[in-house]
């Protein structure tokens, strides 16, 4: 049967648009835990893996390891924007959420003022120029007060990751809202599915890690991220794994 004039799937199009690759994953890492350096980092770096570490300048992990941090972007990986404060919207269910830093209580300037001044922190670690630099949303949250603040810190940064799950498709990323899937008990075996999930659908996939193999409630294990990073190891011909900086700059570059 002759295939002339038919029109493919939208995402058996896009193959070729990660790189020549099925498709993209990026690892990212929140708040600056120790058990990141002690145990992602080095299974990473041995794997020849690079991955996003989203850093908040307030948190011990990061006031106890800027020199550790360092020698993290020196291997290759990114040190992503995670503010100073990692202030969230507090509230019912909330309630570990500091007076100080409850974003109700925030206003859009003071947000800013917070996102900016953490890129002018990384940058003394890594010597990336300021806004050449992707931010997580802590939370997931992005209003101050009442008002969103993602139009105040467009000119500041690349991109910015949220915390919706999905696989998404390179023409449809909204690069202040990028998706990504939030870790936390997940078996290896189910985190190879979603890598598998965006390798039949040409897309991208973004792992939200916190605790690796402990050091935080949101946690991954030691066997299942072992697993996950092995299943990349063993695909990169099929998977453009890279920090989320380098996909985001990709994809801006599409959609121009």
């Amino acid at each position: 049967m002759s295939c002339t004039g038919a029109t493919l799937p939208a995402h058996a199009q896009n193959k070729a648009d990660w790189n020549n690759r099925k498709a993209a994953v990026s690892l990212t890492y929140d708040d600056a835990l120790a058990a990141q350096l002690e145990n992602a980092v080095p299974l990473l770096d041995s794997l020849g893996l690079k991955a996003t570490f989203y850093l908040s300048g307030y948190f011990e992990g990061f006031r106890n390891h800027t020199g550790a941090w360092g020698s993290v972007a020196e291997a290759g990986h990114e040190l992503g924007n995670h503010t100073l404060y990692h202030p969230c919207q507090g509230g019912p269910g909330r309630e570990w959420v500091q007076p100080d830093y409850d974003l109700r209580s925030y206003t859009v300037k003071r947000m800013a003022d917070e996102i900016r001044m953490t890129n002018t922190l990384l940058s003394l670690l890594d010597d990336r120029p300021a806004s050449a630099r992707t931010l997580a949303y802590p939370c997931g949250d992005t209003e101050a007060g009442d008002s969103s603040y993602v139009r105040a810190i467009k000119d500041n940064l690349v991109a910015a990751r949220g915390v919706r799950d999905g696989i998404e498709q390179i023409g449809n990323i909204d690069l202040f809202n990028i998706d990504s899937y939030l870790i936390s008990g997940q078996s290896g075996e189910e985190l190879i599915e979603l890598v598998q999930k965006a390798m039949d659908e040409h897309g991208l996939v973004v792992f939200l890690f916190h605790g690796v193999g402990g050091g935080h409630n949101l946690n991954v294990s030691l066997e299942a991220h072992r697993k996950l990073l092995h299943f990349l190891k063993e695909h990169e011909q099929e998977l453009w794994i890279a920090p989320l900086i380098d996909i985001a700059e990709h994809v801006k570059n599409h959609h121009r």
